[in-house]
């Protein structure tokens, strides 16, 4: 089996995007924003089965743990009741997409995240979507000022009441950020990567995991400079008297695969291993082009993991062991 730990409703129905342009001006104007519409099943199938589920079946993938789209969680905008409104929709749109193929999604759920409110304040809806709509994890913005980094390290305990909800539910948090407002960064080609390796830095810094030794932390997109700058972070561990990172953060830290081309691949599995990889490929995301030096889609992802020939221990570890073990609410 093969399950795909990085997917997000990338394709909604536009009339499910049309309304958070309207709840966006009306909070703007100062009014009301209109009813959520009714979207059908129709609708929806129509989406993810021109889309994902075309894509899957294509390469191959049984199984995608499936989010809102996380570049439109946009919680720099508005206020908490602005946030808290737009994630129950994305979330409940997500639930109903599990429903329609429950052998083929598993659901994460947004955060109603805004700044400057206490993250405590959003345990409710993590609860309501693991306990009453079955979601098997929750994304985690780091950043919920848009690439202005006002909120405190991940380390600090204003973030502990939520570190404590997730491990009491047994889920893990993706570490991913949403849109940048600040114009100094591109979206996806920096400020995601930024948000991926100040993570795991302000995580090296600080003694989370010996506060919360059953907490699972993400990182997506092969953890952004992490891999490439292995030696760096293992030399500022020394110097800064932190223990080995073997030891401090990879009994709790995992990457994805979500990187697009062969070498990088190559160099993410040679430093980080397999134990610590799940599979991802982020499909109809952040890069959707085709490389022209290969012919195949740059997130086709599988193709750069199958060539690495890996024993068939340790290709079922990346493929599906690694992510029932980081998601133990996962039935399919």
């Amino acid at each position: 089996m093969i399950i795909d730990c990085h997917g997000h409703y990338t394709t909604a129905p536009a009339a499910h995007t049309a309304w958070r342009e309207a709840q966006q001006a009306a909070f703007e104007e100062g009014r009301r924003p209109p009813p959520y519409p009714r979207i059908s099943d129709d609708e929806i199938r129509e989406t993810v089965e021109g889309g994902q589920l075309r894509l899957m079946d294509a390469r191959g993938v049984d199984l995608t743990v499936f989010s809102p789209r996380a570049s439109a969680m946009g919680h720099h905008f508005g206020d908490e009741r602005v946030s808290a409104k737009w994630a129950r929709a994305c979330n409940d749109l997500v639930a109903r997409v599990v429903g329609l193929y429950p052998d083929r999604f598993a659901g994460v759920c947004q955060l109603p995240q805004s700044p400057g409110v206490p993250i405590a304040r959003s345990v409710a809806e993590l609860r309501r979507c693991v306990l009453e709509l079955g979601f098997v994890g929750c994304v985690l913005n780091p950043d919920p000022s848009g690439g202005h980094w006002t909120s405190a390290p991940l380390t600090d305990p204003s973030w502990f009441p939520f570190y404590e909800a997730v491990v009491e539910l047994d889920v893990p948090a993706m570490v991913h950020v949403s849109a940048v407002t600040n114009p100094n960064f591109h979206a996806t080609g920096s400020h995601y990567l930024n948000a991926d390796t100040t993570a795991f830095m302000q995580l090296l810094q600080a003694d989370l995991f010996t506060t919360f030794p059953a907490l699972r932390l993400i990182i997506p997109h092969g953890g952004g400079a992490v891999p490439f700058h292995w030696g760096r972070f293992r030399g500022l561990a020394d110097m800064l008297g932190r223990p080995p990172l073997a030891e401090s953060l990879l009994r709790n830290v995992f990457f994805d695969t979500c990187v697009y081309h062969q070498p990088g691949i190559d160099l993410l599995f040679e430093v980080i291993g397999v134990d610590n990889l799940l599979f991802g490929s982020e499909m109809i995301g952040a890069v959707r082009g085709v490389d022209p030096t290969t012919g195949h889609h740059f997130d086709d992802t599988r193709r750069y993991v199958d060539a690495l020939a890996l024993p068939p221990g340790d290709r079922e570890k990346v493929y599906a062991l690694n992510a029932r073990r980081v998601f133990p609410r996962l039935t399919v």
